[in-house]
């Protein structure tokens, strides 16, 4: 076994995975999973640069991680940077932020190399398992973007197109400076709009409608699961491979466009960083079934964070 370290900083969230990994047996135990939101992409969608105080929120996430991969021994450390940090003007400043705590240079990786280590991680243990249907479509449904790829063992197609639950937020659901409380129907309108021009993006080089089990990834996936099981707290054991319906997704994302900010905190299962954004990544996921024509999604708690730690082993 090698115990490698892996975080993955996205545009709402920075994640850390340490774990012993054996690639010859493809066994990956967890020892440390954590989760930070950061909203390191704070207003980068209309000023292109990193915000100062999302710089600094980051870096002190970046601090913590240090002491946990110190005590815990990591051999190994790769850290990966994705949407916000490829988007924005200043990213030396967190590139030398990065380095400066942690000893390594955050890869920011491009949008393909992001789908790929999603596909792996996502499907890894999938491999081989008779009850679901190949190819895979896996959607990695982050702050900034949304990755597709479609593949069986491997990758056949990918792309990473600009939609994501930040993104879409900033974009059509702040008003005055300050999130919608509830959304007007234009406002959703405008929102669905830009998703399913997205999608036509996407589907120029991935052939979504191929695939015959639809996985989705990261937060608002999986808060949509949670909200689904009715769960009193967020459960990563009841979460990981649970499966929910067209039907359920399509009458949870309705409610969140129409509940307020109060009523949405009030969800036992809800991250207190997800209440603003969970509506638009909901509406993502929707969009998405709906165009493929998915019955259900498959809900994966191992991502790109666990592409990332088998590509360090």
């Amino acid at each position: 076994m090698t115990r490698v370290a892996a975080i993955d900083c996205g545009t709402n969230s920075i994640r850390l995975l340490v774990a012993d990994c054996d690639p010859a047996t493809g066994e990956l135990v967890d020892l440390d999973r954590r989760m930070t939101i950061v909203r390191l992409g704070q207003g980068v969608d209309r000023t292109g640069r990193l915000a100062p105080e999302a710089l600094e929120r980051t870096f002190a996430a970046c601090r913590e991680y240090a002491a946990v991969i110190k005590e815990h021994g990591a051999e190994r450390l790769r850290f990966v940077a994705t949407s916000a940090s490829r988007d924005a003007e200043n990213r030396d400043d967190f590139v030398r932020g990065v380095l400066d705590i942690l000893g390594v240079e955050p890869e920011v990786i491009t949008g393909d190399q992001e789908a790929e280590f999603s596909f792996t991680g996502a499907t890894k243990e999938l491999t081989g398992s008779d009850h679901l249907a190949r190819p895979y479509l896996v959607v990695d449904i982050g702050g900034g973007s949304t990755e597709f790829v479609v593949g069986d063992d491997q990758v056949r197609a990918a792309r990473s197109v600009d939609v994501g639950c930040v993104r879409m937020t900033e974009r059509h659901l702040v008003q005055d400076g300050a999130v919608s409380d509830p959304p007007s129907a234009a406002q959703i309108t405008a929102m669905r709009a830009d998703i399913e021009a997205a999608l036509d993006l996407a589907e120029q080089t991935v052939p979504l409608r191929e695939a015959r089990t639809l996985v989705g990834l990261a937060g608002s996936v999986t808060t949509v699961s949670a909200i689904a099981q009715e769960l009193p707290a967020y459960d990563s054991a009841a979460i990981h491979h649970s499966r929910i319906s067209h039907e359920r997704v399509r009458e949870i994302t309705e409610w969140l466009l129409r509940s307020t900010h109060a009523e949405r905190a009030a969800v036992p299962s809800m991250h207190p960083g997800r209440v603003d954004v969970i509506g638009a990544g909901a509406l993502v996921l929707l969009a998405i079934m709906e165009r493929i024509g998915a019955e259900e999604v498959v809900v994966s708690e191992h991502d790109i964070l666990d592409g990332i730690a088998w590509s360090v082993a």
